[in-house]
């Protein structure tokens, strides 16, 4: 997974590129964790080259939402591939995230 990460406004806007899984989780985890410890509040997921999302990822992102809305922050995910979208909409994940389909709509 490779994760990068840049300031628009108010927000930090982290792109997710391959695989969230049991081996690599910490790493989303940890960058998720330095926003929070610097203080900021308001992060958009970019998950427009996300492939796959294993349990452990979507623990991390129900994770984060929960540390976002005891910071009175917002956590949104945004520019979910099809599969990733349908995992959500399985899970009931899509119900408690607020998903865009542009990054731009998600930082408004």
């Amino acid at each position: 997974m490779n994760i990068t990460k840049e300031k628009i406004g108010d927000f930090i806007v982290l792109t997710l590129n391959g695989r969230v899984d049991t081996n690599n989780f910490h790493e989303l985890e940890q960058a998720i964790g330095q926003i929070f410890e610097a203080g900021e509040n308001k992060i958009v997921l970019n998950c427009c080259g996300l492939n796959y999302i294993s349990s452990s990822g979507l623990r991390i992102f129900l994770t984060a939402l929960k540390q976002a809305n005891v910071r009175k922050g917002t956590l949104h995910l945004c520019c979910m591939q099809p599969a990733i979208k349908d995992i959500f909409n399985i899970s009931g994940f899509s119900t408690i995230f607020q998903i865009f389909d542009t990054q731009e709509k998600a930082l408004e």
